[in-house]
């Protein structure tokens, strides 16, 4: 079974991925400094291609606003040049505004509708296509999906295209699943790593890790955070998955929602990490960091939060090795 070399202390970089913004001079700063500012070791690109509906079939990876295959390269190229290990996660979206968790189809296929198999059809060749850049590129990990939850119950079509993707791909394969459905899917044992979005609420940590906690176990598997967070906004640490929650600035709230998280997955030795969301290619400048309201980091109280948390997970990684 494959698995991470020690702690994952990562941060997302690079979400949504349009073209034209990454493989400039501002996009090559943006990494530089969250690798200096993050005293992270590993960094999940992600970028989005885009279907028109939770209803069509057709994913046109290939057309704008989608990065471009060079774009991809340079992002995991730069990356590695800083001494980050990648994870690349190419994610679809429904370019109506629809949430990519509500993509779905009839179970059973009927005329003239929509079906599945159209549609695992279009999204393998998606993953398929970056699968072998990921491996080209010398990527350490691949995400193929992220919190798809209407589709996650395809047990089938989700262990083929795992096959598929190893057939090509030699390095970790992971999915994101969303939050509070770790343990609805079925299909982890077909994965080489465990991870999900953990945008919890701040005091219910515990009630959450303890539910995660028997996924991890009776799957026996590795497990990460693909993505964790909070606004820097007021009342985003009661749900800091909620990016439209309304509020003012506060980045105490996301420095404090930090603490928690981190204090509470530190008692957990099976949390082998974080790929913290996010940090975007467009980087603002570090004296508007106290009005940006967002999920980064960058010139803000959680910034020191996480780099004095991730050092000592990683001081204390190289003591075991």
């Amino acid at each position: 079974m494959k698995q991470t070399e020690h702690y994952v202390a990562g941060m997302t970089w690079g979400f949504m991925g349009i073209r034209g913004t990454w493989g400039i001079e501002a996009a090559s700063s943006s990494m530089e400094v969250m690798a200096k500012t993050t005293g992270i070791n590993w960094t999940t690109i992600a970028f989005s291609a885009l279907q028109a509906t939770a209803f069509s079939t057709d994913i046109p990876y290939w057309e704008e606003p989608t990065v471009t295959d060079d774009e991809v390269k340079w992002s995991i190229s730069k990356a590695k040049s800083l001494g980050l290990k990648v994870c690349l996660k190419p994610i679809v979206n429904c370019a109506d505004g629809t949430w990519r968790a509500h993509i779905n189809f009839f179970d059973k296929d009927v005329p003239c509708e929509p079906k599945w198999s159209d549609w695992f059809t279009s999204y393998s060749n998606y993953i398929l296509h970056f699968a072998q850049i990921a491996e080209d590129t010398g990527c350490e990990m691949l995400c193929i999906g992220c919190e798809m939850v209407q589709t996650d119950r395809r047990e089938n079509e989700w262990r083929q295209l795992i096959s598929q993707v190893r057939e090509v791909y030699s390095g970790i394969l992971t999915y994101n699943c969303d939050k509070y459905q770790e343990d609805n899917v079925t299909w982890w044992d077909d994965l080489d790593l465990i991870s999900s979005s953990g945008y919890y609420p701040i005091h219910d940590w515990d009630t959450q890790l303890d539910r995660i906690e028997a996924v991890v176990k009776k799957f026996n598997k590795p497990f990460i955070f693909m993505e964790a967070g909070c606004p820097s906004r007021i009342g985003s640490a009661a749900i800091p998955n909620d990016w439209n929650l309304q509020g003012e600035a506060n980045e105490t709230e996301q420095a404090n929602y930090y603490r928690q998280m981190l204090s509470k997955c530190s008692t957990r030795d099976w949390v082998g990490g974080f790929m913290l969301w996010d940090w975007p290619a467009q980087l603002y400048d570090r004296s508007q960091s106290s009005s940006d309201d967002g999920y980064c980091v960058y010139g803000k109280e959680a910034e020191k939060v996480i780099r004095e948390y991730y050092a000592a997970k990683l001081q204390s990684a190289d003591a075991l090795s």
